[in-house]
């Protein structure tokens, strides 16, 4: 019994924890989807200086606003996109709201689940959770930047350059374009998270540094699989394009967990004071 209400102490506490993110993202994506950003430029001590400010707006709103500003960076120009499905567009702005909801409330996010999870770690943990909190934010901050900025516009030009060689029609409907610039920007900031995950197993002991090393060609098909899995289309280009960073960022990590293991064990030697013996 003791163990039952030990259980629903934890399911409680998880709901409580789940509710505070919802109130928190509810009302942040109700915004993104409502209201639209109404620029403007202010002259202070002479210099031009550009505000913006939120207006009503149900159908040209943020998420709007947000795909236009995809379209022009990331698609090469002459390529039109087509409203495939009667709610595609619906569907287009719901899913850039939530994932802009996500991002913008993360600090929150990551807040709540580390206020779970703190009373179940012990010391160790804890100091581990609170020295790599910062570098796994700032590495998938990264990642998704490159993703979207340079990575995912690249791509698109990439693979239109086959559809020009072979005469198509550079046309491709809004949802796929939208789930592929997602799913592609976001899975590059997953992969670099890849050096904290490898780093904190070995700080916790689970995974000798060694391990890694010794692994890599494992570590090799995994990242193509990884891409295979992430990647909405087929054409293995993108795949490698994920698989070739992801990799690179596992010998990193391999080789920051290696560092420490060896500072580490050269803590616990003993030292002998010279002439001794």
């Amino acid at each position: 019994m003791r163990d039952l209400d030990r259980i629903l102490a934890v399911l409680g506490e998880a709901r409580r924890r789940l509710i505070r993110v919802a109130l928190v993202l509810g009302p942040l994506f109700g915004s993104l989807l409502l209201f639209e950003l109404k620029f403007v430029r202010l002259s202070i001590l002479g210099l031009p200086v550009p505000l913006a400010y939120p207006w009503p707006s149900p159908f040209y709103n943020i998420t709007a606003q947000v795909f236009r500003a995809m379209v022009a960076w990331m698609l090469p120009p002459g390529v039109e996109l087509l409203n495939v499905g009667v709610g595609d567009s619906i569907v287009v702005q719901m899913e850039i709201g939530l994932l802009l909801a996500v991002i913008l409330g993360m600090p929150w996010i990551v807040h709540e689940v580390g206020a779970f999870l703190l009373p179940a770690l012990r010391g160790n943990e804890r100091a581990l959770l609170k020295q790599v909190g910062l570098p796994a934010t700032t590495l998938f901050a990264l990642g998704t930047a490159i993703g979207i900025v340079f990575l995912t516009p690249f791509t698109f030009r990439l693979l239109f350059l086959y559809v020009a060689a072979m005469g198509l029609l550079p046309v491709l409907g809004v949802q796929d374009f939208v789930t592929f610039a997602l799913l592609y920007s976001l899975a590059f900031g997953v992969v670099f998270e890849l050096p904290v995950f490898i780093y904190a197993l070995t700080r916790l002991g689970v995974v000798r540094a060694v391990a890694w090393r010794r692994h890599w060609r494992a570590a090799v098909l995994g990242s193509l699989v990884f891409g295979m899995i992430v990647t909405p289309d087929n054409s293995g280009i993108t795949m490698c394009l994920i698989a070739a960073p992801m990799v690179a960022l596992y010998l990193g990590g391999a080789y920051f967990a290696g560092r420490w293991e060896s500072r580490e064990t050269g803590r616990r030697r003993p030292s002998f004071p010279v002439g001794a013996g």
